[in-house]
């Protein structure tokens, strides 16, 4: 198990935030102030203070770890293909690996290297895959979906296909092959100053222990910026009241929701404070109490006047006399409705049914009680007198008496009648009920000094008695409508009632005065009520204090749960346990191998609470401890020597993937590199991504040197898009015989353009062609004439190759006029007037066979010299 798997299946224990910093750690191998704000919002949230911003924590997910390699299995890469959604890759991109050797990806800026290079990143679980797989930017963002690709391998000789798409978990196998990265390894100073060799992954430890130490900081610091104070409310504290044991009861005990409800006083409290107040501040208790029970005495007769009088003029009795008047005329209608029927009676005096006849009709049936006492009225006989005319009745007569009397006796009237009396009575007894409730002088004042608010609403409330009265009669007599007549006030016998009852309770606690024990009881209830009234004034002060006392104790366990101590223990542990002379010997090799010679890593012993504990150390010739830090061409070559150790350690088969593993190497160290790459090629397969053409020209002197393969892969950008594979190498890159191939291949397109006539075209190419054939002259002489005994970018001359070498004056006179001819060609192209002749394309093949030739005579000539030379 690698260091990185090691800390990845440790931090699944470790609190969300932190797991959260080693995924960022992981992927990003420093955290910017932006990080840190985020993992203290996280680790406070954990502590019980919310994010604002909601943020959740993400942990390092199985997908993003390697999983260990296994010994027994070797997956060889052969193709990764159907690439599609690959930054501006080509859909359907497909690149070759060789099985055996070494395999060069060469690709110059901005052809699409990179794409093929973060799929090798992402697929084979790399560290390093800080920068994301894009779409292409150039087609509709609905058309674009996730980067995938197929990775065609060899698992144990056997063929299989393994798809990968972005985001999701990469095919297993593909954990076998690694990813060299940067940053593999690096030296730092320790606090015992020595030069300690930090292995891949260690750094996410050191990450996580500056970043507990850092938030810790900040933490502390916000931790100080919050500190509560009890400054506005610690004279409460001194008293002996629930208000002060709450006050002290904070933060262990105190919880926010206890405050309110004690710091506010219902009515009845208020009172009673009031109450408290005023007796306890009174010198002749028993007096006081007799005055204000007189006083009491004369508000109560008030208030049953007020009582009386809004009675009189309640809504009620106003309803009712409204009522009652309404039915009198209306009653009254339907009586004369029935009047007018029977004075329409023919026969009749005029006047008949009148109230003068009424009259006259009640003094007959009064005197007719006298006159007939044996008959019952108007039930006279036919031959009895008439109680008017004291004529006989005679049949018509004694008729028309009932009919008289039956009109009198009609329901209409009567009931007109009964409603004209009640209608009376009702408004003459408002018109006599007194409304003045003798609110005046003497009582005035001393309502006035009690309460003017009070005394007032009194005042106003007589004043709205007399004009309600005043209006109502108006209406009765129709002098104005109902509607019109005027409300009452608000009704303020609620206030004197509360009043009276407060005076009387006033008088009753100034009885209770005078026995100590309950004065004293009062004046204890008078001290809880004040403390609880200063209590709301500084309500907020307290609630503030508890949040903050609250935020305080949070921030504490979130600085608690900063401590690195833990960290820095499974730091050690994992330092320890690789601190093995096996993994020394292993770096010192390979540290020898690139030619860092000045570099040398020992075993160094260390105590630690008396036990003898060994951490690897970097030491410079002579045992003395660097006193400048590492140049960045040393730190690369302590970064690939400890990928190459620990590779071997592990004892893995899965091939290998450098992307650009000499950036800013000097020339020296890249041929180092080369060698030790073309070494490690012999046992495992090795995969290169390069825009360094000389670099790869020492790839392919080393690998040649060894007698293993090299395989050259050109990407480059087409008109079908970027990334694409071609097997035809740039023209630098290529031998003798293959330069010559390639001009025999522009030969055909020279002679195309000629036969269709395109002369600026045809100029163009034949251009092109003979500065290319000059190239191939420039590389026969390096490679075939001198034997390659001295070659540009060479590492030196090989001096063993010029057995086979010599130089005539043919020879001479051959490059001579083939270099001549090619510059003047190439050259003539560029000039707007007096152009030489362009050679036709006949004239051309014939240059290139001239040099193809000429190659294979000296090919020959030079197997005969070294068989002569012996």
């Amino acid at each position: 198990m690698t260091i990185i798997q090691e800390i990845y299946r440790w931090s699944k224990g470790l609190p969300a935030w932190q797991q959260d910093a080693i995924a960022r750690l992981y992927a990003e191998r420093g955290l910017g102030d932006d990080d840190l704000d985020e993992l203290l919002s996280l680790a406070k949230a954990e502590a019980g203070i919310p994010d604002p911003s909601g943020r959740q924590p993400r942990a390092l997910q199985d997908a993003e770890v390697a999983l260990p390699t296994d010994p027994a299995r070797v997956v060889q890469l052969l193709r990764v293909k159907d690439l599609v959604h690959v930054n501006a890759l080509v859909h359907g991109g497909s690149v070759p690996i060789a099985q055996h050797g070494l395999t060069v990806i060469y690709g110059e800026n901005g052809a699409g290297k990179s794409g093929y290079s973060r799929v090798f990143k992402h697929a084979c679980r790399a560290r390093d895959r800080r920068e994301p797989i894009l779409p292409n930017a150039n087609i509709d963002p609905r058309a674009a979906g996730k980067a995938q690709a197929v990775f065609e391998v060899l698992i144990n000789g056997k063929a299989a296909d393994l798809p990968w798409l972005y985001g999701q978990a990469s095919p297993e196998p593909l954990s076998d092959i690694s990813i060299f990265d940067t940053h593999c390894a690096r030296a730092y100073i320790d606090n015992h100053g020595d030069f300690a060799y930090a292995p891949y992954g260690l750094d996410i430890l050191e990450g996580l222990v500056g970043a507990c130490n850092k938030l810790k900081t900040r933490a502390a610091q916000e931790k100080a910026a919050n500190a509560p104070s009890d400054a506005a409310y610690v004279a409460l504290t001194k008293e002996n009241t629930a208000v002060a044991a709450l006050l002290l009861g904070i933060p262990a005990k105190t919880k926010a929701e206890q405050v309110a409800p004690l710091s506010v006083l219902t009515d009845e409290e208020e009172s009673r404070l009031v109450l408290l107040a005023r007796t306890l501040a009174e010198t002749d208790p028993k007096q006081k109490a007799k005055t204000l029970r007189q006083k009491a005495a004369r508000f109560t007769g008030l208030n049953d006047r007020l009582v009386a009088a809004a009675a009189v003029v309640s809504d009620e009795k106003i309803t009712q006399l409204r009522s009652l008047i309404q039915k009198s005329k209306d009653a009254k209608a339907a009586a004369e409705v029935a009047a007018t029927e029977f004075r329409q009676t023919p026969g009749q005096l005029t006047g008949t049914g009148g109230e003068e006849w009424k009259i006259l009709f009640e003094a007959a049936r009064e005197f007719a009680e006298t006159s007939h006492a044996k008959h019952v009225f108007p039930a006279l006989s036919d031959a009895s007198l008439c109680p008017l005319c004291q004529n006989v009745l005679g049949p018509a007569g004694a008729q028309r008496l009932v009919r008289f009397d039956t009109f009198i006796k009609h329901a209409a009237e009567k009931s007109a009648k009964h409603a004209r009396d009640l209608a009376t009575t009702e408004y003459r007894t408002l018109q006599q009920a007194p409304v003045d409730v003798m609110f005046v002088d003497a009582l005035f004042e001393e309502l006035n000094e009690v309460d003017a608010q009070l005394a007032s609403a009194v005042n106003v409330m007589q004043e709205a008695l007399v004009a309600r009265k005043a209006s109502a009669l108006k209406a009765a007599a129709a002098e104005v409508s109902w509607e019109n007549v005027s409300a009452l006030s608000d009704d303020p016998q609620s206030q004197i009632l509360k009043l009276i009852d407060g005076l009387q309770q006033q008088a009753k606690a100034l009885d209770a005065t005078t026995d100590e024990k309950v004065r004293a009881g009062m004046v204890a209830e008078k001290l809880e009520l004040d403390a609880r009234v200063r209590l709301g004034k500084v309500k907020e002060a307290v609630l503030e204090a508890i949040d903050k006392h609250e935020i305080c104790r949070k921030l504490q366990l979130c600085i608690d749960g900063l401590d690195t101590r833990g960290i820095s223990r499974k730091s050690t542990e994992l330092s320890r346990t690789i601190a093995s002379q096996d993994l020394a010997d292993a770096l010192n090799e390979e540290l020898k191998r690139l030619k860092v010679h000045h570099l040398q890593v020992i075993m160094k012993p260390e105590s630690l609470g008396g036990k003898t504990q060994f951490k690897l150390v970097l030491q410079l010739p002579g045992g003395g401890t660097p006193a400048t830090i590492l140049s960045e061409g040393e730190q690369r070559a302590i970064a690939i020597a400890s990928f190459l150790a620990e590779i071997k350690l592990g004892k893995g088969r899965g091939g290998i993937v450098f992307d650009d593993p000499v950036s800013s190497l000097d020339h020296r160290r890249r041929w180092e590199v080369a060698e030790r790459l073309a070494e490690e090629c012999l046992t495992r397969q090795v995969i290169v991504f390069t825009h360094d053409i000389y670099f790869l020209c020492i790839l392919e002197q080393k690998t040649e040197e060894l007698g293993t393969t090299l395989t050259k892969n050109y990407i480059r950008r087409t008109a079908q898009g970027f990334g694409v594979h071609s097997q035809d190498l740039p023209f630098d890159v290529l031998g003798t015989k293959d330069r010559l191939g390639r001009l025999k291949q522009m030969a055909v397109e020279v002679r195309k353009a000629q036969k269709d006539g395109n002369d600026d075209e045809h100029r163009r190419l034949t251009s092109v062609c003979y500065g290319k054939l000059r190239l191939a002259w420039e590389r026969c002489i390096e490679e075939v004439l001198l034997n390659g005994a001295v070659q540009r970018f060479g590492e030196g001359v090989s001096t063993q190759k010029l057995k086979s070498v010599v130089v005539t004056d043919d020879d001479y006179r051959e490059v001579d006029a083939g270099m001549t001819k090619s510059s003047k060609f190439e050259h003539d192209a560029a000039m707007a007037v007096g152009r030489l002749p362009i050679p036709d394309p006949d004239e051309l093949d014939q240059d290139i066979a001239r040099l193809s030739l000429w190659r294979d005579a000296v090919n020959k000539r030079l197997g005969e010299t070294a068989k002569s030379r012996g």
